[in-house]
């Protein structure tokens, strides 16, 4: 069978099982988008490139199967750069095809021409110019396993426009189908460290106040199943970071909640004091942390990593196990109940109890709407929560919302929660809360999004009007960029610069409306629960609630950047029992209070 590059690509992508590409097409992949009209490939045309790679992270996210976006040369290259950033930092597997100039202009300057592979090279896990017609299929097959295997991350694939193209007698070869990769280079499958897990083991059973440390990487492993066994086969607490939220369930008894900078206080405390750190596929990234040098002084700490050039980035390891988590759980859980398991251990009672005094005493609060004041954004997600199937996939942008949605959602389920870690981007929700969709037609699927975030990717609304895809938005609209806000008000003397929206310019329900979605406005806390079940209630076409939100409400707990995990600010209402549960603490340290 003869095909030229273009077609080549296509068949390429449906042989790795690629069920929809996330794009927008332009002058140098337009040979490639002649084929897909006859592909059974579906494809999703954004309104923006960067909202593409957005949706392709969101499909990834929902799904753990690469996520394929592609877009044209030049400036889109350019607008994939973000999507692509934010999947390096998240590990997430995503697949880019860019166009690029003709080989003869490459390196002239020609119209639209970027060196897109070495634009990318810092936040790729790899990518490839390809410069051959033939050598397509065997380009996309490496992509694909490099993108899902090992750590997960996101490659890419530039294709110069006349290996592509039907009217170039040179783009055409027969068609060949790779059995295997050609990646002399590259071996992600490791050989288990018995000795290692052994090595842990010990630490374990000696450990008076264990605490498992979850990232993302037990998500990516597909480990959630196994964590749980782990955690009930020896009674050990478990903290699971803002990327894994949903690997653990909220609801389980063993359950703290989420560390870190807007963590719960019993999860960001119970790291401080533990005795033994068990991180399973986490970092030990700046916003868990906090002061390195102040960090979980007396934890031991047993990291596992696929990626071994996280093993004492940040702190030192005692003992450290490469490996995939599900594999490295799996061994480990062998080797407790060899040991004797729970009843063969320290004991944890002490520490247990402790744990249960501080979730009593710093449970996680804010104070109710006063009668004719805007809505609290809490009392907003704790309604959504509740009016939702327990499987829901939430998506949410970067701020204040998306501390508020990870603190106040219960994660039961793993895979429901999408968002932006690393990176941080603004505007996220939208665009990866419809490849979520695009993934899962039959599944809720809700993006809590902030006013600043809404308003720089709206517009991919028209994408999920257009195409079906029926996601449902709840806009906290507070008129501000609220965690800038928060962060002017503590730190610079509420001097607040440039950070103010507006509640009503845009019209958010206008705006929504005019692309293609069912809009509804809420000022009053006793219409939130209705309105909510009527969105719930829409499934033929998107729906954005216009949520009128407090200004001045603050994320806590909160530790500022920096600072010190022992220096968490709680809530105002808790301040005065801190300072007594400071000052008891000291004292049975020995320490002047």
């Amino acid at each position: 069978m003869r095909l030229n590059g273009g077609e080549a690509l296509i068949k390429s992508l449906e042989m790795m099982g690629t069920e929809v590409i996330f794009g927008y097409p332009g002058g140098a992949i337009l040979p490639v988008y002649d084929p897909i009209i006859d592909s059974k490939i579906r494809h999703v045309l954004a309104r923006h490139e960067q909202g593409a790679g957005h949706m392709a992270e969101g499909y990834a996210h929902a799904t753990g199967r690469p996520g394929v976006c592609m877009v044209t040369s030049g400036p889109a290259a350019t607008n994939i750069v973000t999507p692509l950033a934010d999947a390096y930092l998240d590990s997430v597997p995503l697949v880019c095809i860019t166009g690029q100039v003709g080989l003869a202009a490459i390196g002239t300057d020609a119209f639209q021409e970027v060196d897109t592979t070495g634009i990318t090279r810092s936040i790729t896990k790899h990518n490839f110019l390809v410069t051959r017609a033939q050598d397509i299929p065997q380009a996309i097959r490496d992509a694909f396993y490099i993108a899902t295997t090992g750590r997960p991350g996101p490659v890419l694939v530039d294709i110069p426009k006349n290996i592509v193209d039907a009217g170039n007698p040179d783009a055409y070869f027969e068609w060949e189908w790779p059995e295997t990769t050609d990646l002399p280079g590259y071996n992600p499958e490791l050989p288990l460290d018995h000795d290692a897990v052994a090595e842990a083991v010990e630490l374990i059973m000696a450990a008076e106040r264990p605490l498992l440390y979850v990232g993302g990487g037990v998500l990516k492993s597909r480990g959630a199943e196994i964590l749980r066994q782990l955690a009930e086969l020896m009674n050990l607490p478990v903290v699971t970071t803002l990327m894994a939220r949903g690997a653990f369930p909220d609801s389980h008894e063993l359950c703290l909640g989420m560390p870190g900078m807007h963590g719960n206080y019993t999860a960001i405390t119970a790291m401080q004091k533990s005795d033994l750190l068990i991180a399973m596929g986490s970092r030990f990234d700046d916003r868990v942390t906090g002061k390195v040098g102040a960090f979980a002084p007396e934890a031991k700490i047993i990291h596992v990593d696929i990626d071994p050039a996280e093993h004492g980035k940040v702190r030192q390891p005692d003992v450290a196990i490469v490996g995939d988590c599900r594999i490295v759980m799996e061994a480990m859980v062998d080797a407790l109940r060899t040991a004797g398991g729970a009843e063969s251990a320290a004991d944890h009672s002490a520490w247990r109890q402790q744990l249960s005094g501080w979730q009593e005493n710093f449970p996680l609060t804010y104070e109710a709407s006063a009668p004719g004041e805007l809505l609290k954004p809490q009392f907003v997600l704790e309604k959504l929560r509740d009016g939702c199937p327990a499987d829901t996939i939430v998506a949410s942008g970067v701020g204040q919302h998306q501390m508020w949605t990870s603190q106040y959602w219960q994660f039961d389920h793993p895979y429901t929660w999408v968002n932006s870690g690393g990176l941080g981007t603004m505007g996220f929700s939208i665009p990866a809360a419809i490849g979520a969709k695009a993934a899962y037609p039959d599944r809720t699927v809700w993006a809590v999004d902030g006013d600043g975030c809404f308003q720089m990717t709206a517009q991919e609304l028209v994408t999920a009007s257009v195409s079906k895809i029926p996601v449902k938005i709840a806009l906290l609209n507070n008129a501000y960029l609220g965690m800038v806000r928060q962060w002017q008000e503590l730190f610079y003397e509420e001097r607040y610069s440039e950070v103010y929206l507006s509640h009503d310019m845009p019209d958010y329900v206008k705006w929504a409306e005019a692309m293609g979605c069912v809009a509804f406005r809420v000022e009053d806390p006793d219409e939130v629960e209705a309105v909510i079940a009527r969105a719930n209630a829409i499934n033929d076409r998107p729906v954005v609630i216009d949520f009128r939100c407090h200004s001045n409400e603050k994320v806590y707990p909160m530790v500022a950047a920096g600072g010190s995990n022992d220096d968490v600010m709680v809530d105002p209402s808790q301040e005065a029992l801190l300072v007594v549960a400071k000052a008891a603490s000291a004292s049975q340290n020995g320490e002047p209070s």
